[in-house]
């Protein structure tokens, strides 16, 4: 179990902190949703999530097997939808990954991406795409 500590500083904004590290971020609601949009609002802490999980998962994987996986990017799409509520509708990742990697490596690291636990949590109306792009060795 992390605990995470978030108390409302008012204004649409929040201070957030990882307890175990003590690291905190602020969010603010975004422009289109009566905020001002000077942080990450906290849908967009979502999709940040995921692009971070994914790549972190990755990570994992890459590191068991030896393999150096420095370099790799992931942008990532957040689409809101408004009908029949308010909510994120779709999330598109985008990964940029090192070359280098045999085919079956490279598999693997996208197996693990899709199945990252960030993923596996989200709800399956929230509609996910992913795109790979491995540079040239």
């Amino acid at each position: 179990m992390v605990e995470i500590d978030v108390d409302y500083e008012g204004e649409l904004r929040t201070r957030c902190r990882h307890a175990p590290s003590q690291a905190e971020l602020a969010t603010d609601a975004p422009v289109d949703n009566q905020g001002r949009g000077e942080s990450f609002s906290p849908t967009d802490l979502l999709a940040t999530a995921l692009g971070s999980c994914a790549l972190t998962t990755m990570g994992i994987v890459a590191q068991r097997e030896g393999w150096d996986l420095t370099g790799a990017h992931a942008r990532v799409e957040k689409h809101m939808v408004a009908d029949p509520v308010r909510r994120v509708g779709r999330l598109v990742l985008h990964f940029d990954l090192p070359g280098g990697f045999e085919p079956a490596a490279r598999r693997r690291l996208e197996e693990a991406a899709e199945g990252c636990p960030v993923m596996r949590s989200i709800h399956p109306d929230l509609e996910t795409e992913i795109a790979f792009a491995w540079r040239s060795a």
